[in-house]
């Protein structure tokens, strides 16, 4: 028999609020099957909690939390995006599975305890040091399923280590060899992934890490599949100028001249990408996703959110590098970095000008749909990806109803999220060991 669960915790996040009284019925599968005043006894009654949508983290390098606190360091004088990356393949080439693995495992779980219970996994480092197939495609969705965390793996086409440049150190750990091995590969992961918390998409790495026939094969691959597609676009201005040197257009041009764009396409990054052709990317229906930590630990510059949401733009956001993983802090460096750039406040908020329920839908229904993933909300249908903040954690005491959202965004963080469950199955609770 069946067994449908009742859910009710002190407050449940509608979309548009908190609301009190509503009742979340949970099915056998996972999925939510009725949200409201459902009248009945609940099988759980979370007291003293508020209950919100899973986070997603649309894009995320899980084996780069191994770089965190390094690099940190600048003897020369300043440091940039290209003498990161130099530290990044130091990392690459010292990588074996157990290592990626564990660094693995610590971000899947980082993320669980911030509230996050899906994770797009840009994943690129393929081969281990024999280069004997891609060994470390299995690790990840192994490490994944271990932690309970639910998993988008959007493998990487990689094939040249800069424009009409061949791969070189670190980067031959990347090689996704030809396109069609490339698909040969995800065909044996999709029989290999959980259905119940896995699905797999496609990805270029970026324009520089393969040739133009190439993106265009994988993408229209791609989309016969009815695969989500991301690629890291015009993250750098020197990867810019390097692209116009190459091929005499700047990468989102390209993109948007080469390839039929859809909402299944996500750019990542958008750092320095013109507004005219930034309007034509949403015009054909491409999302946005924004990196706020990862690009301000790096130096990237600030992406114009005003102009990409006057376009009618849609935002995800991304854990990219991982050197800090907490959600409320991306969704506030969403907002601030903006606030400081363009000397004005409430920058990214509804119709209404309210800043939570828009920032908290690009927290985690934005992140969703960019994936593929049917959660993101708590309506009828989605996955029961949820997570709940402690009403008692001293960041949030006396925040009435109305500002309790705005209150953990703006000024708590992870350490306020108590409990965190993914597919109706609890994952993650705080106090308990991993």
């Amino acid at each position: 028999m069946a067994e449908t669960r009742i859910i009710e915790a002190d407050l449940t996040w509608t979309g548009d609020g908190f609301a009190r009284g509503v009742q979340v019925a949970v099915g056998d599968d996972g999925r939510i099957e009725q949200v409201g005043a459902l009248g009945v006894p609940p099988t759980e009654r979370l007291e003293k909690r508020a209950l919100l949508p899973g986070m997603v983290s649309a894009h995320s390098h899980a084996f780069q939390i191994g770089l965190r606190g390094m690099g940190e360091r600048f003897p020369g004088g300043a440091g940039s995006f290209w003498t990161w990356r130099d530290a990044m393949y130091g990392l690459v080439e010292l990588m074996d599975a157990k290592r990626l693995r564990r660094l693995c495992l610590r971000a899947f779980r980082e993320m669980l305890s911030q509230g996050i219970t899906t994770t797009g996994e840009f994943h690129y480092l393929r081969h281990d040091v024999s280069r004997a197939g891609f060994a470390f495609d299995e690790v990840i969705l192994d490490a994944a399923a271990e932690a309970g965390v639910r998993l988008c793996l959007l493998c990487s086409h990689y094939s040249q280590g800069g424009f009409g440049k061949p791969l070189l150190g670190g980067q031959v750990r990347f090689a996704s060899g030809d396109v069609e091995a490339y698909w040969k590969q995800l065909d044996h992961l999709s029989t290999r992934i959980d259905a119940h918390t896995q699905s797999l998409g496609a990805s270029v790495h970026s324009l520089r890490a393969a040739t133009l026939e190439e993106l265009a094969l994988v993408h229209t691959e791609s989309k016969r599949r009815g695969m989500v597609f991301h690629i890291h676009i015009e993250e750098q201005r020197r990867e810019i100028q390097q692209c116009i040197d190459a091929h005499d257009a700047a990468p989102m041009a390209l993109l948007c001249e080469r390839l039929e764009i859809d909402e299944r396409f996500t750019a990542v990054h958008c750092t320095h990408t013109d507004p005219t052709e930034m309007e034509r990317f949403i015009e054909m229906g491409g999302r946005v996703c924004i990196c706020p930590l990862t690009e301000a630990n790096l130096g990237d510059g600030v992406a114009d959110v005003p102009g990409i949401l006057g376009s009618e733009g849609r935002i995800c956001i991304g854990t990219d590098s991982n050197a800090r993983i907490c959600m409320a802090e991306e969704l506030r460096w969403l907002e601030y970095v903006q606030r400081l750039s363009g000397e004005e406040r409430g920058v990214v908020t509804d119709d209404a000008g309210r800043l939570a329920p828009a920032l908290i839908r690009v927290g985690a229904t934005e992140g969703a749909a960019a994936l593929g993933v049917e959660s993101g909300a708590i309506e009828a249908g989605l996955h029961a990806d949820f997570f709940t903040l402690d009403l008692d954690h001293p960041t949030l005491a006396e925040c009435d109803d109305e500002s309790l959202a705005e209150a953990w965004l703006l000024g708590s963080d992870g350490g306020a999220v108590a409990e965190t469950c993914v597919g109706g199955r609890w994952v993650w609770r705080r106090g308990e060991s991993p």
